[in-house]
C-alpha cells in the first residue's frame, strides 16, 4: 500500500535553516524498518493549470508491503518521535492512503 502526506509549513517554518531540519526529520522516517520504500518531494515546477495544487511544501510518499506494517508504523515510536517534533510547524497536513 501506499501512504501519501502532504504539508503545509507555517510562515515562519519557511527558510533554509527550517526546511533543512524538516528534510532531515522527512528522511529518517525511511530508516524505520517497517517502511518498504518512498522519498519526500518539493512541488515540481511544471505549467500552471488549473487541476494542479502546488500549494504544499513537502510531499511524503512511503510504501508499506501491508496495510498492518502501515497500521504498525503509525505506531512506531521514530514516527512519533517526528511528530512530535514538526507539529508545531505545520500549517495543514493532508493524508491520502492507497490500497
Amino acid at each position: 500500500m501506499d501512504h501519501h502526506v502532504y504539508f503545509w509549513l507555517k510562515e515562519e517554518y519557511q527558510n533554509d535553516v527550517d526546511r533543512a531540519i524538516f528534510e532531515q526529520g522527512l528522511a529518517a522516517l525511511f530508516e524505520i524498518d517497517l517502511v518498504a520504500g518512498g522519498r519526500w518531494a518539493v512541488p515540481a515546477k511544471v505549467v500552471v493549470r488549473p487541476v494542479i495544487d502546488q500549494s504544499w511544501d513537502y510531499a511524503l510518499t512511503m510504501q508499506f508491503n501491508t496495510i498492518e506494517e502501515h497500521d504498525a508504523y503509525q505506531e512506531d515510536p521514530d514516527h512519533h518521535v517526528f511528530i512530535n517534533t514538526f507539529k508545531e510547524w505545520w500549517a495543514q497536513v493532508q493524508v491520502k492512503d492507497l490500497a
